[in-house]
């Protein structure tokens, strides 16, 4: 699906499904482009994933199990997402966080896929797939939520040592 395409998910929240309201971008804040343009700039995974909501196998992403400090951005536009502060083991396969880096950096969309009620969540900036939100999984987290994101969504900038 090409970006124009994806824009009508911005428009659908579902309070009771706990998607919050959220406004569609306006022309010109979300960076906008054709699935051609995108097949250029991506790997085939990192397209299916990103742009096609697709999802890797479980233990076999880059950042599953990284311990790694530093600040996790969107493979696909470098939008900063999220840090490794939020990261924790959940031991699920993908790489899991307690919170975005800051409102509004990530968008929700309610997923009714594949026979399940799930919340979906894309960068706020590019609209790419990156995986979605569990919440109420007895985690020892202090959102008690689980962002379970595609590691192929991700590249992590290492912070400099001793930082």
């Amino acid at each position: 699906m090409s970006t124009a395409e994806n824009r009508k998910y911005f428009q659908a929240a579902d309070p009771l499904a706990g998607v919050p309201l959220q406004e569609v971008p306006k022309d010109g804040q979300c960076v906008e482009k054709t699935d051609a343009e995108w097949r250029e700039e991506l790997t085939p995974e990192e397209f299916k994933v990103l742009r096609q909501a697709g999802t890797e196998r479980p233990y076999t992403g880059e950042y599953w199990d990284t311990h790694t400090a530093g600040v996790y951005q969107c493979r696909a536009c470098g939008a900063e997402l999220f840090t490794s502060n939020e990261k924790f083991d959940s031991h699920c396969g993908w790489p899991s966080f307690w919170a975005p880096l800051a409102e509004g950096t990530v968008r929700y969309i309610h997923d009714r896929t594949l026979g399940m009620e799930r919340v979906e969540v894309r960068c706020a900036n590019c609209d790419s797939h990156l995986g979605h939100v569990f919440e109420g999984e007895g985690y020892g987290t202090p959102t008690d939520q689980r962002y379970c994101i595609n590691s192929v969504s991700l590249k992590l900038v290492e912070s400099p040592a001793g930082q």
